[in-house]
């Protein structure tokens, strides 16, 4: 079981390297340019190119069965579930397959009403409950992932 995390703009590696250290897991972030990482063997940096969607590629690439992803990135997400990985935003909200559907149709949605100038906000702020949410999410699939492989 590795955590993959979408690093190009993620608010909560810090908590990523917090926990996956607790559980001694191996963390894998990846980004379109070095950034700095726990020295820690369990922390590896993967830099891609500039291409779009590069860092998506190689996650969806790697991830494998009950990995992790942390991404806010709705397409990734929809990959990594494909691979049954578990799928966690920075704020704590779980992707799954039976709510996948509605949250790329949600995007694109916005998408379309950015363009037409009906939206012209972006997120809400990241705030302390979102990364306590993260950190729960974070740690409940780890423990879902960890009983279902039969190790605890």
């Amino acid at each position: 079981m590795r955590i993959h995390v979408d690093a190009d703009g993620c608010p909560v590696k810090d908590e990523v390297y917090k926990v996956a250290k607790r559980y001694r897991m191996e963390v894998c972030v990846v980004a379109n340019k070095w950034m700095e990482t726990p020295r820690d063997p369990l922390v590896r940096m993967i830099v891609v190119s500039d291409g779009f969607d590069a860092a998506d590629d190689w996650i969806a690439e790697h991830a494998e069965a009950d990995d992790i992803v942390v991404t806010s990135d709705i397409p990734l997400a929809a990959r990594a579930l494909k691979k049954n990985a578990y799928v966690i935003d920075g704020k704590g909200r779980r992707f799954t397959e039976g709510d996948i559907g509605s949250a790329l149709a949600a995007r694109a949605l916005n998408a379309h009403l950015r363009e037409s100038g009906l939206i012209t906000g972006g997120p809400a702020p990241f705030r302390d409950r979102d990364r306590s949410q993260f950190l729960q999410a974070l740690d409940t699939a780890i423990q879902a992932g960890k009983r279902k492989r039969g190790t605890t």
